[in-house]
């Protein structure tokens, strides 16, 4: 069973990348949207949301380590200021590597100019509801990286299994057979 985690800021094309390395691997792709967008028409961006979010991505990891699945492809923004973060990415990684698989940690960063166009691909567009109105979305991409340290420091992650791409000028498939070659997916 693996475990790739891939992490980065908004838009920098964590899905996209996701659902290639799906169709190279056959791993299923998790994105953190499936839960955020099930819940936001509820709840909004509130509490709640992100406590039930929470609650259904750990029962959904549970689930998918002790099963018979090859592993799991899951996104996420990491903000590496943030506690709870460094928290959540320990308490996912344990549950996997207590079921004896291998956490791939995958690390994507692009220029902000790439992000932006990225936020407005069809693609994304379909796959996250919540991103459907771009002023908002462009705005919440602008504030969140000001207010939050999306990417990590030099040395800052200390696992073997680690991977940071710089795909600015990278395809999505071109980033997922870098990932799929690095770890023999």
């Amino acid at each position: 069973m693996k475990l790739v985690l891939l992490f980065g800021p908004q838009a920098v094309g964590k899905m996209m990348v996701g659902q290639e390395l799906e169709k190279l691997t056959g791993l299923k792709l998790f994105h953190n949207h499936m839960t955020i967008d099930l819940l936001h028409p509820f709840f909004g961006f509130s509490k709640e949301m992100w406590r039930l979010s929470g609650m259904f991505r750990e029962e959904i990891f549970k689930s998918v380590a002790s099963s018979e699945l090859e592993g799991l492809i899951f996104t996420y923004v990491w903000a590496f200021d943030l506690e709870e973060d460094w928290a959540f990415i320990q308490k996912l990684t344990g549950i996997f590597e207590e079921a004896g698989a291998d956490v791939c940690f995958v690390e994507l960063e692009a220029d902000v100019a790439e992000r932006l166009i990225h936020n407005n691909t069809p693609n994304r567009l379909t796959h996250k509801p919540t991103k459907r109105n771009l002023a908002e979305s462009e705005g919440n991409l602008k504030e969140t990286m000001e207010k939050h340290r999306l990417n990590s420091r030099e040395g800052e992650i200390q696992r073997a299994s680690y991977l940071r791409i710089n795909n600015t000028n990278l395809s999505a498939s071109e980033t997922a057979e870098l990932i799929q070659s690095r770890f023999a997916l």
